[in-house]
């Protein structure tokens, strides 16, 4: 079932990692991290990376969690990575990214492990929504659940008392161009702008190459860009939505590349940036540079479509019963880009949720920014339960 793959990580994986496949699931060969092994006393903990990023994200957090006492797994999700077996293209059909699927991904992956129960799912950003997905809908494999920087706000609600004027959240989303569209200086959604044809050249043609994409990208939602400073948005209007940075609410007309491009960090930034050197952001534009980003784009498309909605709305009104953590950089703002989400994962879907914690000097990217605090906390969260 398993290889190595030697040659993973321009040497900047810890000693005590490993590299390996995990064949036939769910029609994928899943590329994946490992520390820790498999023994009745090393619960099995999974973690799920975002976009753009891979498994090679959680690399400063896999061995600190395998020693203490976990048999810690990272996978490059469908899309991403050197996973196989999904479709690259501009497809038609995103059923195979629909969340229950990315999901069964998970679970399957986890079954191939040997494993009958997981002692907990973390994500983060868009790995996040898997793990709360997994979460809600499969408890009794999954025993915990770690959130981080991107609120999980539960299912959608299945249409009721539709005489009531104000318009759902999940159905507001897709109104929304029109008015980030006529404002003053003229705006667009990132998602919006994700789901577009045009997304994945422009990044890959972009005119100052792919690495200094990457790097700007990941400098412009770090806590190193010091104009992160977030703070909540009363409501889903375009007037809030258009005090975020133009990573979420960009520029009309502009591609992504033009958008973090004029953020570029300079040569001092870059060299004093410590939680992602030049040798380490050689992976990600080494990994992005064979496999482009449409698979993780294809998420943003497959999230806004009409069969993966109706395929959620199955789960409306549950909930999240088994023991939750969020955890997010405090100069991050991806905890506010929907307006109510937190609060909404903490008092309603989450029903055992023991602290919301904020990192400081952390923006989007906190395990790579403060790889130590998470782990931390992790380990804290993780050894409190049963």
């Amino acid at each position: 079932m398993n290889s190595n793959t030697s040659d993973y990580g321009n040497n900047t994986i810890p000693a005590g990692i490993k590299t390996k496949i995990c064949r036939g699931i769910n029609g994928l060969d899943i590329h994946y991290l490992e520390s820790g092994n498999k023994n009745d006393n090393n619960p099995l903990v999974v973690l799920l990376h975002g976009f753009p990023e891979l498994s090679y994200s959680w690399r400063k957090i896999i061995l600190p969690l395998s020693k203490s006492g976990y048999h810690v797994v990272a996978p490059d999700q469908r899309g991403f990575g050197r996973t196989t077996g999904w479709d690259n293209a501009y497809v038609s059909d995103l059923s195979s990214y629909y969340q229950i699927n990315l999901v069964k991904d998970i679970l399957c992956f986890v079954s191939a492990l040997g494993y009958k129960k997981a002692k907990s799912v973390i994500g983060h950003d868009s790995g996040a929504g898997v793990a709360g997905w997994a979460s809600l809908i499969r408890p009794d494999i999954f025993e915990s659940v770690v959130m981080m920087s991107a609120p999980f706000a539960g299912p959608p609600a299945i249409p009721f008392d539709t005489q009531q004027e104000k318009m759902p959240l999940d159905t507001a989303f897709d109104t929304i161009s029109e008015e980030l569209a006529s404002l003053e200086r003229p705006r667009k959604h990132y998602q919006h702008y994700y789901r577009t044809s045009e997304a994945n050249s422009d990044i890959m043609k972009s005119n100052s190459g792919l690495s200094d994409f990457i790097r700007a990208y990941y400098h412009h939602k770090s806590a190193d860009w010091k104009e992160n400073t977030p703070f909540p948005l009363s409501a889903w209007t375009a007037d809030q939505l258009a005090q975020m940075p133009t990573y979420y609410i960009m520029d009309l007309n502009d591609t992504m590349p033009e958008a973090v491009g004029k953020h570029m960090p300079t040569l001092e930034e870059i060299n004093s940036c410590k939680w992602l050197t030049n040798e380490e952001l050689e992976v990600y534009t080494s990994e992005y540079g064979r496999t482009g980003f449409q698979g993780g784009l294809n998420w943003y498309r497959s999230g806004g479509s009409t069969g993966n909605r109706e395929k959620l709305e199955l789960f409306s009104g549950m909930q999240i019963i088994i023991p939750a953590m969020f955890i997010a950089g405090k100069q991050d703002w991806g905890i506010y880009q929907r307006p109510g989400a937190i609060d909404k994962m903490e008092n309603d879907i989450c029903t055992n949720m023991s602290e919301i914690n904020l990192v400081d000097g952390a923006g989007h990217w906190v395990q790579q920014e403060q790889p130590e605090s998470v782990v931390n906390l992790l380990t804290k969260f993780l050894g409190s339960l049963p």
